[in-house]
């Protein structure tokens, strides 16, 4: 796992053989954070990384200077990397370890930024819930928006609040904005 840009640009980070995670490539990564420069400021967000898993995508939000980074996970040794990483590499993460749709039916904060990644065994049926969470509850700042990454053999464009996708190799990246 390696970090594209900002202040830890090209640090490599290597996590536990024994975590159950599948991290977004470098490619798939790249791609997405090329959409992220024009969408969003990174450094004036705040960011959600639900099923974060090794935290590869909350390490480059903070290494892009967001402001604040949550980063939830269930399994106990995602959150414990996560924790030492971020304090390692002194960024703003903040780890949980808590399942993912209690946290979201949980927490009253509002994010610029939420992206999932849940294992890409999930069903529409419980993809579409993510969705309806992060609405519901209205986690999201007036212009931000989700992000769901997912399997390239599953259409999310039936859920409400779709705007578009984007693939890059296997991985699909649907966007939801507020």
């Amino acid at each position: 796992m390696r970090i594209i840009s900002g202040s830890h640009k090209g640090r490599r980070l290597t996590a536990p053989r024994n975590l159950p995670v599948r991290p977004t490539t470098d490619f798939a990564k790249e791609g997405l954070f090329n959409i992220l420069h024009h969408r969003l400021d990174m450094h004036e967000s705040t960011v959600l990384d639900l099923f974060s898993g090794t935290g590869n995508i909350a390490y480059e939000c903070a290494s892009r200077g967001a402001e604040k980074v949550t980063a939830v996970d269930g399994h106990h040794g995602c959150v414990k990397f996560i924790s030492e990483t971020s304090e390692e590499l002194e960024f703003p993460i903040t780890a949980i370890k808590a399942d993912v749709f209690k946290y979201l039916n949980s927490t009253k904060e509002q994010f610029s930024f939420i992206f999932a990644d849940p294992p890409y065994s999930f069903e529409i049926e419980e993809l579409s819930k993510i969705v309806v969470k992060v609405f519901e509850n209205n986690l999201l700042e007036d212009e931000g928006f989700l992000i769901i990454e997912h399997t390239k053999h599953t259409d999310l464009s039936s859920v409400p609040h779709f705007e578009e996708s984007r693939r890059y190799g296997g991985s699909v990246f649907s966007f939801f904005p507020k």
